[in-house]
């Protein structure tokens, strides 16, 4: 899949989460995109207490790949939240990328 056809993706996905929400009032359909993202990122959480077995009661109940699918799920939410907030532009994976350049500049990591 192409990075163009990956923003188109992500811009779609938004789209049907919007429209699965247009009754909502839009400052709360904001705020809910937004904090979707804790809930997934609380997932990855679980998903580790999960996979290292720290639940004693539990013990082990995922796996190290069920972590990485939670992480991906807040990279995933993350993005098309911020389609949703730029009104669709398809352009969240370019200003991932221009994030991450100045991240790496301001690491040292690239000149």
């Amino acid at each position: 899949m192409s990075t163009a056809d990956l923003a188109h993706g992500i811009a779609a996905l938004s789209r049907w989460i919007d429209e699965g929400n247009r009754g909502r009032d839009p400052e709360a359909a904001t705020w809910a995109r937004l904090a979707k993202i804790t809930e997934e990122a609380g997932e990855v959480v679980a998903a580790q207490i999960g996979a290292t077995g720290q639940n004693p009661r539990k013990g082990v109940t995922h796996t190290a790949g069920d972590v990485e699918e939670e992480l991906l799920d807040v990279a995933l939410t993350a993005l098309a939240a911020l389609e949703h907030l730029r009104g669709h532009d398809e352009r969240s994976l370019a200003l991932l990328e221009e994030k991450l350049a100045r991240t790496l500049q301001r690491a040292g990591l690239r000149g």
